[in-house]
């Protein structure tokens, strides 16, 4: 019966929420497709923030380090027509005692300097310098040279006047242009590393400024799809607590109509059935009072008059079992401690019954949910934990009610699958008392049964289950 009702409240639960509410789109299409947007940014930005990356680094490595390497060379160029300059003015110094083709080695040793630096520097160049630059630059130090091994050849010829003579006219003077147009390569190098310093500052600019924008553009889709997901969650959470409150009133409704049920069904096996079985036994001894002394039909109807007194047994003990009819005009306390000696001679199981705190009165409804999960409590431990030993301590609290019932059995972790409605229904009950409804596993093992509920609920509630169990 219990199983069809909770059935039966399951289903009316399920109708009037899908009667009241008809059913709303979905936020996840929404969600998904703000998330693919989002998602979609993020890789068009970070494909575009490598490309920007790629080209500074392309800028940093083929501009600013090659223009830093080709102004080294430079450097190195403009040196050695420095020591060439000196070179020469030693040479034309009228005081100098030494003939010319002394310094033949000292220039053939700037010279294969001059034209290794040539070399690295051609391969530096920057690419801002025109084709006639270079031209320039390479012609007139081929030029220099040539002057160089004329004025050389001169000398060892004996005519060393004149080789001072083509020194002063024509090495000095195309030393000179050559020195002047090394400097406005310099020069030139030094603008265009001034331009790339200006364009990487550009570029890390705008890259800042996007990031920037990406970044408000990032937080605003995250703002409205936090403002969607909170209306979309207070919308749910609105629902929920709606399903919540109905679903308390239909348990409430429910298990009032079932203890109502069970009241009836209990009354009518004590007063119907009882009073049908009691008449049937007084007929049977009237009936062999009549019946000779030692035949066997007096023996017979002395056997069938047991079997009816058994029955009747049997139906109260149903009876109690259904409704106790002393949870009304005795209280909790009594109906525990007639109910738990007879749990413990039924099943075999050695039950400890431990009371502490000063009794207070337990309303009438509150002791049917507490009596309740004494009584679910106890047929777990008879039927599933295999245990022969089980306690139950009922604590009188200043603020509260306390009830434990513990095994050392099996357990819920050994048995995963053995948990049934009346396990849901226990929860139903404690929550219709406002209180909490524990399950956990004592360190000897088994299952701890805790249940707490709060003084006044267990003093005040039930007027209004009354009101709707004689309804």
């Amino acid at each position: 019966m219990t199983e069809r009702l909770t059935a039966l409240y399951a289903r009316g639960v399920s109708r009037q929420a899908s009667s009241d509410h008809p059913p709303e789109r979905s936020p996840t299409f929404g969600l998904l497709l703000g998330l693919l947007i989002t998602l979609s940014a993020v890789v068009a930005y970070s494909v575009y923030i490598t490309g920007q990356v790629t080209g500074l680094r392309k800028l940093q490595t083929e501009l600013v380090d090659r223009n830093r390497k080709d102004s080294l060379q430079l450097l190195r160029i403009q040196n050695d027509l420095n020591l060439l300059a000196v070179a020469m003015r030693d040479m034309v110094g009228s005081d100098e005692p030494y003939p010319l083709t002394a310094w033949s080695a000292q220039f053939e040793r700037i010279r294969t300097d001059l034209d290794d630096a040539m070399r690295l520097e051609s391969g530096f160049a920057a690419a801002g310098r025109t084709p006639e630059q270079s031209a320039f630059l390479s012609g007139s130090l081929t030029q220099f040279w040539d002057a160089v091994d004329r004025v050389f050849a001169l000398a060892r010829d004996g005519e060393e006047k004149e080789a001072r003579e083509q020194i002063q006219l024509s090495l000095q003077e195309r030393q000179a242009a050559l020195s002047t147009a090394v400097a406005r390569l310099l020069v030139q190098n030094s603008e265009n590393e001034k331009q790339a310093g200006q364009r990487i500052v550009q570029i890390y600019d705008r890259v800042q400024r996007q990031v920037y924008v990406f970044l408000a553009a990032t937080l605003l889709a995250i703002l409205l799809s936090g403002l969607s997901v909170i209306r979309w969650n207070r919308r749910l959470f609105a629902r929920l607590a709606e399903v919540s409150e109905r679903r308390s009133e239909l348990a409430q409704k429910l298990i009032s109509t079932q203890e109502s049920t069970l009241r009836y069904i209990s009354r009518e096996l004590h007063d119907e059935f009882g009073q049908i079985l009691t008449a049937v036994g007084s007929m049977l001894r009237r009936a062999g009072t009549h019946a000779p002394e030692g035949s066997s039909l007096r023996a017979d109807l002395q056997e069938v008059l047991e079997i009816v007194q058994t029955t009747l047994e049997s139906v109260r003990s149903l009876s109690q079992a259904l409704h106790p009819v002393m949870l009304d005009e005795a209280g909790l306390e009594s109906t525990l401690d007639w109910y738990i000696p007879t749990v413990e001679r039924q099943t075999g199981i050695a039950i400890s019954y431990e009371k502490q705190g000063e009794p207070f009165p337990v309303d009438s409804g509150a002791g049917v949910h507490i009596y309740r999960v004494v009584q679910e409590a106890l047929n777990n431990v008879a039927r599933h934990s295999e245990a022969k030993q089980a306690w139950v301590r009922l604590r009188f609290l200043r603020d509260a009610l306390e009830l434990e019932v513990e095994d050392h059995g099996v357990g819920f972790q050994e048995r995963p699958n053995k948990r049934g409605i009346g396990l849901v229904a226990m929860r139903e009950r404690s929550e219709l008392m406002g209180g909490r409804l524990v399950f956990s596993r004592p360190p000897q093992g088994g299952t701890l049964v805790h249940l707490d509920v709060p003084r006044e609920k267990a003093e005040f509630y039930g007027k209004e289950d009354h009101s709707l169990a004689g309804r």
